[in-house]
């Protein structure tokens, strides 16, 4: 636990750096992970883990908060709250894959 981890995310053809600090743990049922410092006002992202039917179910919840008062909210309306569960979307599909298969090194 408090763990961090910074990496460098493009997202609207845009770089940045985003440093996260895992501040809950309960293997092997979740872990939290919350933004340090990066673009977003704040973030918060559960990542839960139930046994199912022989496999694991992942649930995530994602809460953010954007930067710039009115407009991030406007932003959020307009584009961003899609572009983030799609994004969160493809990258649980990738998790998948990669959990299922032996591409898991």
């Amino acid at each position: 636990m408090h763990e961090s981890v910074t990496w460098r995310a493009k997202h609207f053809g845009i770089y940045q750096n985003l440093t996260s600090k895992i501040t809950e743990f309960d293997r092997p049922n979740y872990f939290t992970d919350e933004m340090q410092s990066g673009i977003f006002k704040a973030f918060k992202h559960e990542h839960h883990f139930a046994e199912l039917n022989g496999g694991t179910l992942m649930t995530d919840i994602f809460d953010y908060k954007s930067p710039f008062g009115i407009l991030g909210k406007l932003a959020d309306k307009l584009f961003l709250e899609k572009y983030m569960t799609e994004f969160l979307t493809k990258r649980n599909r990738i998790v998948k894959e990669f959990a299922e298969t032996d591409k898991w090194p």
